[in-house]
């Protein structure tokens, strides 16, 4: 996917237009794909392929079999396609089950029970005993099964709160006055250490609207090694600087947001 990862992209491609349609066992290819929608543009029908852990050739026996006859059940595709226990776990945990019925959670508890085998026929659904997901919970395991999200951004979920002190989205920078002192805060896309920069770090934070750029002199980089370098969602203070069409902030104080480690946001590190 070259210099961005899959999730950067996909949000981006997502504030563009584009319609990404989920993994789903009864539509997705093994790649992903154009597929036609009764709206006036196509949309892009996530692969299989993005599921962590599933076996190529199980991808494409999932297809295979769908083409032979549709699935009756959870059970039904399990037995067809030979998938195992983590691999249809994880297809529940990322709702790619959910057009044979039942949410994620309720089908992860599916997932869990053991089939009967192929001379049996499928027992009924159990009641499941477990809460369905929270918003945090369902970005954990897109992040967790996919490494991309459709849903909302993990910004958003934040934003009532960084508007509550005074933080702008990045689109809202283009209205702050140049040399106004600021917080911003993002996932982390990037960072980079070019070796002709004299020791600046220059770090990506994406949220909800788009991308801002942070530029951090080495002493300020050393100072604040650990909040740059662990946290993957960051909260950075310092000066607004628009130059030549370009705006950044110039970083001071850098911290990580708390809760972030509920799931993994991937970074392009120093390539």
């Amino acid at each position: 996917m070259g210099f961005y990862h899959p999730a950067t992209i996909v949000k981006d491609a997502q504030r563009h237009g584009l319609r990404i349609l989920p993994i789903d066992v009864t539509r997705s290819p093994w790649l992903c794909t154009i597929e036609p929608t009764d709206a006036a543009r196509p949309a892009m029908r996530m692969g299989l392929r993005y599921v962590k852990g599933l076996r190529e050739r199980v991808g494409r026996a999932i297809v295979e079999a769908r083409e032979a006859r549709v699935f009756g059940s959870i059970h039904d595709l399990a037995r067809r396609a030979h998938l195992d226990r983590d691999e249809l776990e994880t297809l529940a945990a990322i709702g790619a089950l959910a057009p044979l019925g039942g949410t994620r959670r309720t089908n992860l508890w599916t997932a869990a029970v053991p089939h009967p085998g192929p001379l049996f026929m499928d027992p009924p659904r159990e009641p499941s005993p477990l809460s369905e997901m929270t918003d945090i919970e369902r970005l954990a395991a897109d992040y967790a099964g996919t490494s991309v999200t459709l849903g909302r951004h993990p910004m958003t979920l934040r934003r009532t709160a960084l508007r509550r002190r005074g933080v702008p989205s990045a689109r809202e920078l283009a209205s702050v006055e140049d040399g106004a002192r600021i917080q911003v805060a993002g996932s982390v896309i990037v960072r980079q250490r070019p070796g002709t920069a004299k020791g600046f770090v220059f770090l990506s934070l994406e949220d909800e609207t788009g991308i801002s750029n942070i530029v951090v002199d080495p002493p300020t980089f050393e100072k604040n090694r650990r909040p740059i370098l662990a946290s993957s969602l960051l909260v950075v203070e310092g000066r607004l600087e628009k130059y030549d069409g370009v705006t950044s902030v110039k970083g001071e104080r850098f911290w990580g947001l708390h809760d972030a480690g509920a799931y993994e946001i991937r970074s392009h590190d120093f390539h």
